[in-house]
């Protein structure tokens, strides 16, 4: 498995088990953190090709801009 992939203008970096990736920092009208939208999409991107490959993921969002794709057993 490759150690980055690249979708929508994002690289993913493989670390241990997931992909992760770190874009802007947004916000939502409540003023909680978000996902950046470009990102958001790229990691669904990212999320589709595994599945093509036979691998599980989820999506997780971190604080600060960080978006990872976490390999599922």
């Amino acid at each position: 498995m490759a150690n980055s992939r690249k979708f929508n203008g994002h690289t993913f970096t493989l670390s241990e088990d997931c992909f992760e990736c770190r874009g802007e920092r947004y916000f939502d009208d409540e003023h909680d953190q978000v996902p950046e939208p470009s990102l958001q999409i790229a990691a669904e991107k990212l999320q589709e090709a595994l599945k093509l490959e036979g691998k599980n993921s989820e999506i997780e969002f971190g604080e600060k801009g960080w978006i990872e794709v976490n390999l599922i057993d």
